[in-house]
């Protein structure tokens, strides 16, 4: 992800392009429509979907929804970066995580692992990459909303540097980093 002042827009405007992001055993690659019909397959456990909601969705569901995301969003102050995981010894996708940055100093970000891979630590290793990418494009604040009774999401949270706070929403509680940048690798 790189970022980029718009002219003309005080700042508050950022155009952003999602790059990829390497850890030790995942790439994150820039989401794309084409990922959707795998992604149906490991987004498929209705368990999964307990903490984060709705249902599991089709390949065909999926690829409307990943052409709105790859699309950005209409709000100019906002942009949404979505990578899906792709474990490197196996080849195949096991999740995705995503920033939604406001401005150039804030991102909230999401993270989901499929249940095969799940309790492997997957989840801890992304967000941690995808924190230390955020923090070295700028970006001071982090925060994530997660179930009070998803500790394996909190766990997530705890390992990239994100810390409970009092504020809820919708039933969640907020986590949340405030960090400096880090300087670029």
């Amino acid at each position: 992800m790189r970022f980029q002042a718009v002219p003309g827009t005080g700042g508050t405007t950022i155009h952003s392009a999602t790059t990829p992001i390497t850890t030790r055993r995942l790439t994150l690659l820039p989401l794309q429509v084409t990922h959707a019909t795998e992604m149906a397959a490991v987004l498929a456990d209705p368990a999964l979907h307990t903490f984060i909601g709705g249902a599991p969705g089709t390949p065909e569901a999926l690829r409307t929804r990943y052409a709105r995301l790859v699309a950005g969003s209409p709000d100019p102050a906002v942009s949404w970066h979505n990578w899906v995981l792709r474990l490197t010894g196996e080849g195949c996708l096991v999740g995705t995580v995503q920033a939604t940055l406001s401005g150039a100093e804030h991102a909230e970000i999401a993270w989901v692992v499929g249940t095969p891979w799940q309790g492997r630590g997957l989840a801890s290793e992304a967000a941690q990459g995808l924190v230390r990418r955020l923090r070295q494009q700028g970006v001071r604040t982090i925060t994530a909303h997660i179930h009070p009774a998803h500790h394996a999401s909190a766990a997530v949270a705890r390992t990239a540097g994100l810390s409970p706070t009092e504020e809820e929403q919708d039933g969640e509680t907020r986590w949340r980093l405030d960090a400096p940048p880090l300087p670029r690798t």
